[in-house]
């Protein structure tokens, strides 16, 4: 492989890791990019993991020396969303690709809509619920996330918002918190899967890594620096974009 490739996955992996954490979609840069490095899609979906997985390790961290965490209430959210990634990865195994740029647009936009511009929802952490029933519909909730995120991962971060800032009314830096916690479990699950299959390029995965990683721990000490003012802008701006993009290239 050229050192142009490597050098050119790090740097789409710094970007793709920033916006992964700060709101979600980086996966669709990375992917394309693998694509069109001449990866089979399916090859292309199950390298883009190693890159997320030591994203987030990365991400976990920066939230950690920050003092925000969501535990123990994302390793319940994670265990429910690993049992789904592994249905979700088996499936994508033998994935032919269809219409799924347009449903991760749809769903990017309705996320939009139901995170950032409904009115009757505080996103400052202000009510937060982790009482039995809300824990009790999150961890189903994040099943079938569990299932999208090891089928396809691209996206995945805008559901994983909606459903923490809107059943649990967390902030916003607390929402990323957790959902880089979940991401990391249940990609490892997923992981598994690809290395099992032997669907992994690990050249490029590796390559990639390197800039998620450090995309991921910059993201993850800008987010509580910033606060929730910061990323709702963030958001918008990247979910328009990418739900433009999706739709209609």
């Amino acid at each position: 492989m050229e050192i142009f490739h490597l050098l050119l996955l790090t740097g789409a992996g710094i970007v793709a890791g920033f916006i992964n954490v700060v709101a979600g979609g980086g996966s669709l840069i990375t992917l394309p990019l693998l694509i069109f490095m001449g990866l089979p899609s399916t090859v292309a979906n199950a390298t883009n993991r190693v890159a997320i997985f030591s994203q987030n390790i990365f991400a976990v961290a920066g939230f950690r020396s920050k003092g925000v965490s969501a535990f123990p209430y994302s390793l319940y959210l994670a265990f429910s969303a690993v049992l789904g990634a592994i249905v979700g990865a088996k499936i994508s195994v033998n994935l032919d690709d269809a219409l799924f740029n347009r449903i991760i647009a749809a769903i990017m936009v309705m996320v939009v809509v139901l995170t950032i511009f409904n009115p009757n929802r505080k996103t400052d952490g202000a009510g937060e619920k982790t009482d039995p029933k809300s824990t009790i519909i999150g961890v189903v909730l994040f099943f079938f996330v569990g299932i999208y995120g090891g089928f396809i991962q691209a996206g995945v971060g805008f559901i994983m918002m909606a459903t923490l800032t809107g059943v649990n009314r967390f902030s916003l830096v607390k929402t990323n918190s957790a959902k880089v916690f979940v991401a990391l479990v249940y990609t490892f699950a997923a992981l598994i899967v690809f290395v099992i299959e032997d669907v992994i390029d690990w050249p490029h995965g590796l390559a990639l890594a390197a800039g998620n990683s450090f995309g991921g721990w910059i993201a993850s000490r800008w987010s509580v620096k910033k606060g929730d003012k910061w990323i709702k802008r963030f958001l918008v701006v990247t979910v328009v974009a990418l739900a433009i993009k999706l739709w209609f290239f």
